[in-house]
């Protein structure tokens, strides 16, 4: 099943990044997902079918497109 993704979702992953927060926000939609570590502004590309899988939960959804 397709995970839908939003510009603007903050989510949690499974790992926590090295600053020591869990919570990221999407910032690039396309083949790679763009996210942006909410402790530290750090930007990390990951393959859809990776990032899909790393996905814990949503904190907030992105506003809606259409």
């Amino acid at each position: 099943m397709v995970t839908e993704i939003r510009l603007g979702d903050v989510i949690r992953l499974k790992k926590k990044h090295p600053c020591g927060s869990d919570q990221w926000q999407v910032v690039r939609l396309g083949v790679d997902i763009g996210i942006r570590c909410q402790g530290c502004q750090r930007r990390v590309l990951l393959a859809r079918s990776v990032f899909e899988r790393r996905i814990r939960t949503f904190i907030s959804r992105g506003p809606q497109q259409g």
